[in-house]
């Protein structure tokens, strides 16, 4: 097993990374395209990404990243790095694992904490980026945001092991409880946020609907709840 990457202590600083699709109509919310269609679902994937950078902003950690799929030069992602200031990286090959595992390790490279969050989970404050980033900060080798699915909407690390990402079923509902395991095995450290949950499904956006402060993300968006 490679040995794990831990932060230089001269990089005092949290970075948090983004995960999100480019935005191409059918490639994307795949499981919400029979209620909202192609371009609903697209759009429904804009608003998420645009709602979770803001929230990465505004709880001013840190530098915000986009890391996305496809080149980096679709025009969505390149009006949020103008307008939001990030910057854009691109996924590697691999499954999501092996993507996030890179990404983990190329931010500990620049700075002592990395924070990976997806685009799907609204509910997410500023207030739980900035407990994960103070766990961290207070000695905790990882942070998990636990999901009601059974996965994790975000991951916060202060050092990185291959472990952690290899041999995982990802997009299931046993990807939380393995790492746990994985953390026992390794020995770390960890804490747990609030359990939150994904808009992923149709019966999600009735819910999401339902929220008064997360409305609008779902405003002039016709969809059919019946049908789900």
């Amino acid at each position: 097993m490679a040995s794990p990457i831990v932060a230089g202590s001269s990089v005092q600083r949290t970075v948090v990374q983004v995960f999100a699709k480019a935005p191409v109509p059918g490639e994307i919310k795949t499981r919400l395209i029979p209620v909202l269609g192609p371009e609903g679902a697209t759009e429904l994937h804009c608003r998420l990404m645009r709602h979770t950078l803001a929230t990465a902003a505004l709880a001013r950690i840190g530098p915000v990243e986009v890391w996305t799929t496809g080149r980096g030069d679709d025009a969505f992602i390149q009006a949020c790095k103008r307008l939001l200031g990030v910057q854009v990286h691109l996924q590697p090959d691999g499954d999501l694992g092996a993507r996030m595992r890179a990404a983990a390790e190329d931010g500990l490279r620049r700075a002592s904490r990395v924070i990976i969050v997806g685009t799907d989970c609204p509910t997410m404050r500023q207030e739980d980026l900035r407990e994960a980033r103070d766990a961290l900060t207070a000695g905790d080798d990882l942070v998990l945001g636990p999901a009601e699915d059974g996965g994790y909407w975000l991951i916060g690390l202060a050092r990185c092991d291959p472990a952690l990402f290899s041999g995982i079923a990802w997009s299931s509902s046993t990807v939380l409880a393995a790492t746990r395991e994985r953390l026992r095995a390794l020995g770390w450290r960890w804490s747990e946020l609030a359990t939150r949950w994904d808009v992923d499904r149709p019966d999600d956006l009735t819910r999401l609907a339902q929220l008064r402060s997360l409305s609008s993300l779902v405003d002039n968006l016709t969809w059919h709840p019946a049908s789900a």
